[in-house]
């Protein structure tokens, strides 16, 4: 019989893919590959999901600390938002790509699948990957080949008696360590979501405001309230206190990658109050100059890493100025976490460019005031002369 290796989650597109895939002739070999959305209990399930509708063999990879590596430090060293809005929350498609191919390679088989839809960006980055990473794999894609709804997925798997869950009825889910997205009913209809769409971000009404102290090195959080922490550790524990405030969900309309909108809601409360943090330290360590190029990086990077394109050189060329560029980005913000929303309320550096000694705003310098208006006299010069002619 024809092999293939299935990325699987255990939710409805992957088991439909899963039955129709077997009925097709097929022996299936599923993998979960966790990048931060499921705990042991959770992989459990999903493995036994697997084994429950026909697969022959499942794989469980661990691949959270490869995200942080591959994909979120740069998020953080790069301001990294799509649109300056969406955490990319969709760049483990890569990782899974990667580890989902390895499999194949170690089981001899030449055919992989995925579970995206025909309308969707994720098509495009499992495709554009798989084909850029092994030219020679067969890739099979059940929903977007047959262009099936969730409806009809649903019918399908129902009358080969298994059950789907209620909450895969109504909403595409997807979690891992950035947070959860959440599509589908009143959300793609413009709507406001129900409250039990929210996961990370329901509120603890007891709780009325708290500090939270980051220490950055070389642009990335390595502490929290003066403990070492390892990063995916500290996204884990900052979006359950983010969270359990309200903070950290967003509905984003955005430019889809085949030229429709899209439209979602998220909840990542870490990596929203981490780089928010990030940029109030850049701000006292970099230069304008490196903060104005530093937001044309960001735009390139995220724009490719949120298209598909995580494999064209230039993403790699913007990482290793990632690093250059934040060498000096060392310190601690001081975050005020109130119900919805947070502030940064101090921010300190050994580099910071904010020297009393030379200055300091409004107050005090080292040079005269004739020295001021000889400065302006000249930077104003181009100005002046263009009024005047």
């Amino acid at each position: 019989m024809k092999k293939v290796v299935l990325a699987f989650s255990g939710g409805l597109d992957t088991s439909f893919c899963v039955a129709y895939l077997k009925e097709k002739g097929y022996e299936v070999v599923t993998a979960v590959v966790n990048t931060g959305g499921f705990d042991e209990s959770k992989l459990k399930e999903i493995e036994e999901r697997s084994k429950e509708l026909g697969s022959i063999k499942h794989y469980t990879i661990d691949a959270t600390e490869v995200i942080y590596d591959n994909i979120i430090q740069y998020l953080i060293k790069l301001n990294g938002l799509y649109e300056d809005e969406y955490p990319l929350m969709c760049a483990d498609r890569y990782v899974i790509a990667e580890e989902i191919l390895k499999i194949a390679k170690d089981e001899g088989i030449d055919s992989v699948a995925h579970g995206s839809t025909a309308v969707g960006n994720d098509q495009v980055r499992f495709e554009a990957s798989l084909m850029t990473l092994n030219p020679n794999a067969t890739i099979i894609a059940p929903i977007k080949e047959l262009n099936i709804t969730r409806d009809k997925e649903i019918e399908y798997l129902e009358e080969r008696g298994f059950a789907v869950d209620k909450e895969a009825r109504q909403y595409s889910i997807n979690e891992n360590i950035f947070g959860i997205t959440v599509s589908g009913t009143e959300i793609d209809q413009n709507l406001e979501p129900e409250s039990f769409a929210y996961t990370l971000t329901k509120r603890d009404e007891s709780k009325t405001e708290e500090y939270l102290k980051i220490g950055f090195e070389k642009g990335l959080p390595v502490t929290l309230n003066d403990e070492e922490i390892k990063g995916i550790e500290l996204i884990a524990k900052l979006n359950a206190i983010l969270g359990s405030y309200g903070y950290g969900s967003n509905i984003y309309v955005g430019d889809c990658i085949i030229g429709i909108k899209g439209r979602i809601m998220f909840e990542s409360p870490a990596l929203s109050a981490l780089i928010e943090a990030h940029k109030k330290l850049e701000q006292i360590v970099l230069t304008k100059r490196q903060i104005m190029f530093n937001k044309q990086a960001a735009a390139n990077w995220s724009d490719l890493v949120y298209g598909g394109l995580y494999y064209e050189p230039l993403v790699k060329n913007i990482e290793v100025y990632a690093d250059s560029v934040q060498e000096k980005v060392n310190g601690f913000v001081k975050i005020k976490v109130i119900p919805n929303s947070i502030q940064v309320v101090e921010v300190s550096s050994p580099n910071s460019l904010v020297n009393e000694k030379i200055a300091m705003y409004a107050q005090k310098s080292q040079w005269s005031g004739t020295e001021a208006n000889g400065f302006i006299k000249l930077y104003s010069m181009q100005q002046r002369l263009a009024n005047n002619n």
